[in-house]
């Protein structure tokens, strides 16, 4: 268990009013931010979708992110997911939303629904480094993981999808910065591991990711973002097995979030822009 854990309940769905408001003009602001920045780029409106990074906000916090108007959600650790997602769930399917990867046995049980199909769904990603003693634990809840970093793992996390006859979205991380404290394959490496990747059972490449450089130089930071872009490119288009699915680029922080959606990304990782800064880290 991670340290904060002993000190914060992130199981908690107590939220003051003053909190939600904060959250809630948080995500508003991202929000507009997206909209005038997809406006701009001569990007189609709603062409990029928020996902709002979870890592150390309890239920209630989420929540209240979810009512303002994300649509995705991002985990760090697992140890977070477990901690977190029975409470979202439920609260989820109050307002008539399915989270991440849930099977409608489990939204019936939940929820009295006549047509649980009907239901709107909130996909649930990983976006932090996955263990692959961790794997088994997060199938059942996760649409996603973004942080495939080797073929190694993605050859795990395959064999336990297809046993659970289950097909589990996965972004190939890029190091597109080079930088060592980074995970992530070498940009070089990025464009055949994705081709490997993509033909294995279980698993469905949706694109890739990145963390953008951290410097004060904006091309760099940019070149970053049009290399992964041009590998997506070349991936999907390639007309290989497996890769007509690779269409995703998730990139762009609270920070470098208008660069890279000029540079393409269709998913923006935003935390700290819509919940301010974390208590712990």
């Amino acid at each position: 268990m991670t340290a904060y854990m002993d000190h914060k309940d992130l199981a908690n769905e107590t939220i003051d009013p003053a909190r939600i408001q904060e959250i809630t003009d948080g995500a508003h602001r991202v929000l507009d931010l997206i909209a005038q920045t997809e406006f701009t780029s001569g990007r189609e409106e709603g062409s990029v979708t928020l996902l709002a990074a979870t890592k150390t906000r309890d239920v209630g916090e989420i929540m209240a992110a979810i009512d303002a108007g994300v649509h995705m959600i991002g985990e760090n650790r697992p140890q977070e997911v477990i901690a977190k997602i029975d409470g979202l769930r439920y609260a989820c399917l109050q307002r008539g939303i399915v989270l991440g990867a849930s099977d409608m046995q489990t939204v019936a049980r939940l929820d009295e629904t006549d047509d649980p199909e009907a239901l709107d769904r909130l996909p649930l990603h990983l976006i932090g480094q996955l263990q692959s003693n961790k794997i088994g634990k997060m199938l059942p809840d996760v649409n996603t993981i973004e942080s495939v970093d080797s073929f190694e793992l993605a050859e795990k996390i395959a064999r336990r999808a297809a046993a659970r006859e289950q097909t589990v979205g996965v972004l190939l991380e890029v190091n597109e910065s080079g930088e060592p404290t980074k995970s992530g394959c070498a940009p070089d490496e990025a464009f055949e591991l994705a081709l490997r990747i993509a033909q294995l059972e279980g698993l469905e490449l949706q694109g890739l990711m990145t963390v953008g450089a951290h410097v004060d130089d904006e091309r760099e930071i940019r070149r970053g973002f049009a290399h992964l872009r041009d590998v997506r490119d070349r991936v999907r288009d390639s007309d290989a097995e497996g890769t007509a699915t690779c269409v995703e680029l998730s990139m762009g922080m609270s920070g470098d979030m208008t660069y890279a959606i000029d540079e393409g990304a269709t998913i923006v990782r935003i935390g700290q822009a819509i919940f301010g800064e974390r208590d712990f880290k």
